[in-house]
């Protein structure tokens, strides 16, 4: 099991209309397929001097293989979808994440 984790830096002046595409448009639509499960939304904590707010949004996917065909088949036209609803104005880099087993 792996993470794919995406940051998204929101811009102050779309910050709710952005921060609600994320809860009500993207993340149901990213689980919709059924390859990439248990959402998460966090908000990444920083200081008032920066220009928007930034969020982590993860989520869980069995393997490689399966993000890279999720990513063709799904994700490149979601994420077109955002950049067109929102430019520069939200922005985003996303990393995977393998979980290691603490306790052994």
């Amino acid at each position: 099991m792996i993470i794919y984790n995406t940051t998204f830096h929101i811009e102050k002046d779309v910050h709710d209309e952005g921060l609600d595409y994320l809860k009500k448009h993207y993340i149901p639509q990213v689980i919709a397929s059924g390859f990439l499960q248990s959402p998460g939304l966090r908000r990444v904590m920083q200081t008032e001097e920066d220009e928007g707010y930034s969020y982590s949004v993860q989520f869980c996917v069995k393997n490689v293989e399966t993000l890279d065909y999720w990513l063709q088949t799904e994700g490149t036209a979601i994420h077109k979808e955002l950049v067109a609803r929102f430019g520069h104005k939200i922005a985003g880099f996303s990393t995977l994440l393998e979980e290691i087993n603490w306790e052994k």
